[in-house]
């Protein structure tokens, strides 16, 4: 688990791993209290360290665990009980990466709607074997050559917005990641920024009915929005200022 300011529900993540017997906690400039509370639970390892990207953190993280099976959770991640004693009792095959079921929630809303339901995606996996790539941003397990296989028995829940701030703060953390992994390899423009978000809302709040979630689908496909016009805008600026010359 790599971790930067989850105080708000590391506890809870932490909690539902207490019967694993290695959790590597990898923070990454905390300044919430989150080493704190980390240190309160017997079976975690509290590393500290710098952060360049998801996937190459990611990985490092995972290169400290004692055990070569990983299941990589983010700070706002919690497991049911069942998926733990699945976990703790299934076999595992080696050349396979495991997808697991992902259940969403807003403050303590589930979101049903949106895209984000059932959600099924990568997270176990054995390192002798693969890890993620090296993207900044979007990262994800590579599967050449291997199986991918849903894992049955459980989810992981997603605590994943508990204010509409963590929205405000997550556009701009990740649109500006997007924009600084892609600078000078892809091109953009205030047109493609646009339309980008304009169909990102279009998809979020019609295509993927996150209507029927209330006020909360407005709110996700506002910053799915928003979070694509962002990228594309600071994408684009960043490709002016290298085309100039600028740092």
């Amino acid at each position: 688990m790599i971790v930067r300011d989850g105080a708000a529900t590391l506890e809870k993540a932490l909690g539902s791993l207490s019967r694993f017997d290695d959790v590597v906690v990898y923070d990454n400039g905390s300044k919430d209290g989150s080493q704190s509370l980390a240190r309160g639970f017997a079976n975690v390892r509290l590393i500290e360290g710098h952060f360049d990207g998801f996937g190459p953190t990611k990985n490092r993280a995972a290169s400290l665990a004692k055990h070569d099976w990983v299941l990589i959770l983010d700070a706002d991640e919690a497991l049911e009980p069942d998926l733990v004693d699945a976990l703790l009792s299934s076999p595992l095959d080696e050349n396979a990466v495991y997808l697991l079921n992902f259940k969403a929630f807003y403050r303590d809303q589930q979101v049903k709607h949106c895209g984000w339901n059932n959600q099924k995606i990568r997270r176990l996996y054995n390192r002798e074997v693969t890890g993620f790539t090296s993207a900044h941003v979007h990262e994800n397990i590579e599967v050449d050559g291997l199986q991918i296989q849903a894992f049955k028995g459980g989810s992981v829940l997603h605590f994943s917005y508990l204010s509409m701030s963590d929205f405000i703060a997550k556009v701009d953390r990740y649109s500006t990641l997007y924009a600084q992994s892609n600078r000078g390899k892809k091109t953009s423009s205030p047109a493609k920024a646009v339309l980008s978000g304009l169909y990102s809302f279009f998809r979020t709040y019609v295509l993927k009915r996150g209507v029927l979630d209330g006020h909360v689908g407005l709110v996700i496909a506002f910053s799915h929005m928003a979070t694509n016009f962002y990228k594309y805008m600071k994408l684009y600026e960043a490709n002016r200022d290298r085309h100039l010359g600028r740092k």
